[in-house]
């Protein structure tokens, strides 16, 4: 009659063989070293897949949260002077029917130029967008936290800045901002600069260093005189309540538009970067996954030195009776276990390394002198992290596959050891 598989005995004598002392053949060193390479091996994959969430979260909730998810254009058509426009007329009519779309959550006509901002003695180039007040209001994210100073009330009246260009002109609310556009009032000797002074009705932060480094936001009307658009939109921006699916609602757009119309979506202009993370996530993803096989091999060496080292244990354990079986579950039990510490103290320490790694980057940015993050290179001000279950459980899986299936090779040949063989010279 056999024994029922992982009886206490074989944890028992597993066990004693993982807690062998270095006078017995240093197994309880490789131990050491097996679980501490699992451990960071699991804790880099985690830390990593985390990173890599926060990064396309931040590029979703960010980068989307402040820009259209797709932007409704007229298509290019000649005027009868000769010259050619794309002003979208009716965007109040065209506003109304994008409205009632189901899924669409905002809608504004906006002009949009491009103009160079003064203010004593420094220059700055900018990106002016006209939007009513009422549709700035209900852009994602310009909500009471990402208001520097100012707000609201002085808005009909004045611009809000970014608050890089703020910086870099050295303004605050109250002050008078000088636009200047090349594209001014025409006159029988050309067209003349256009010079208007602003007052700074608010400065506001969204987050995102290329929005808030060059971004004016100026009353539509006064836009529509500024940028000489008469009574046109540039553009209409449509925010839906599933970016991911921007696509699906494409046709909607289109007709309830008008049909002739030219759609820009998120991904047509920043498509390109998602996918590029998206390739860079599966490559760390293997290269990761490859550091957890190399940690995993560890135990493959400790389990053969435990094995040649046991010989004669083996031996004596097959002649009191123990099976083949048995003898293959406690070296099993001796690398599983081996591999299961180490990746719950892996995973430990990812998950808290993605919920505290704000105290984590200021600790290295403190200790390194500052500078570590440049947001004028990466676009975010903080290094982002998402821990998502998912994550941690590929992490956790693969790990723990890697770690049962390369113990078995070495647990096999223990237990096919022959007991004569072994107590020969014994």
């Amino acid at each position: 009659m056999g024994t029922v598989p992982f009886s206490r005995f074989e944890w028992m004598i597993a066990w004693r063989y993982l807690r062998a002392r270095k006078a017995e053949g240093g197994v309880s060193t490789m131990t050491w070293i097996s679980l501490i390479g699992v451990t960071l091996a699991v804790f880099a994959l985690i830390a990593t897949l985390a990173v890599r969430t926060g990064f396309r979260s931040e590029f979703v909730d960010t980068i989307l949260g402040a820009n259209a998810h797709v932007s409704v254009y007229e298509p290019l058509r000649r005027l009868e002077g000769g010259g050619t426009s794309r002003l979208i007329d009716d965007h109040a009519e065209k506003s109304a029917a994008l409205a009632r779309i189901d899924g669409v959550t905002r809608v504004a006509p906006i002009i949009r130029g491009q103009v160079l901002a003064s203010f004593d003695g420094r220059s700055a180039g900018v990106e002016v967008i006209g939007v009513a007040e009422s549709d700035l209001r209900t852009l994602p994210g310009l909500g009471e936290q990402a208001i520097a100073s100012g707000g609201f009330e002085g808005f009909a009246g004045g611009i809000a800045l970014g608050s890089g260009v703020a910086r870099d002109l050295g303004a605050e609310v109250g002050d008078r901002v000088r636009l200047i556009s090349p594209d001014g009032v025409k006159t029988a000797f050309g067209t003349s600069p256009r010079v208007v002074a602003y007052e700074v009705a608010m400065i506001f932060s969204l987050g995102r260093y290329d929005i808030d480094g060059v971004r004016v936001y100026m009353p539509f009307v006064e836009a529509q005189e500024y940028f000489n658009r008469e009574a046109g939109a540039d553009e209409i921006e449509v925010m839906v309540d599933d970016p991911e699916g921007i696509d699906g609602f494409g046709p909607a757009i289109g007709e309830a538009a008008g049909g002739e119309v030219i759609l820009w979506t998120w991904r047509d202009r920043s498509g390109g970067y998602l996918r590029a993370l998206e390739v860079e996530d599966n490559v760390m993803f293997i290269i990761l996954s490859i550091l957890v096989l190399i940690a995993a091999m560890n135990i493959v060496s400790g389990l053969i030195m435990l094995v040649k080292n046991k010989g004669r244990d083996i031996g004596i354990l097959r002649t009191v009776g123990l099976t083949e079986g048995s003898i293959l579950r406690v070296f099993f039990i001796c690398g599983a276990l081996t591999g299961t510490v180490g990746t719950v103290a892996g995973a430990v320490l990812g998950c808290l390394f993605a919920i505290y790694i704000d105290p984590i980057y200021d600790f290295v940015n403190l200790a390194a002198g500052g500078g570590v993050w440049d947001p004028s290179v990466r676009n975010i001000y903080s290094l982002p992290a998402e821990l998502r279950i998912e994550d941690v459980l590929k992490a956790v899986s693969l790990s723990l596959g890697l770690s049962f299936v390369v113990t078995i090779l070495p647990a096999r040949r223990a237990a096919r050891m022959n007991p004569v063989e072994a107590l020969r010279y014994e």
